[in-house]
């Protein structure tokens, strides 16, 4: 299955849950925000929403600085 991931084309295993992404990935579930398709998924539906074909996918992680 394909996805984009921050602008990135990839091809990913059927079935894959958000919070799998992020694992395999290798990023936190903490200070990041995930969007799929311009919708901000909430932090609990990581784990149950899983990624479809053609999903445009950005993970966004928060900078503090000034």
């Amino acid at each position: 299955m394909k996805a984009t991931i921050n602008g990135e084309a990839r091809e990913l295993e059927t079935g894959l849950t958000f919070a799998e992404l992020l694992d395999q990935l290798g990023v936190s579930q903490s200070g990041i925000a995930v969007a799929r398709n311009d919708q901000v998924l909430r932090r609990g539906a990581l784990g149950e929403e899983r990624i479809r074909e053609g999903d445009r996918i950005e993970i966004i992680r928060a900078v503090a600085g000034g």
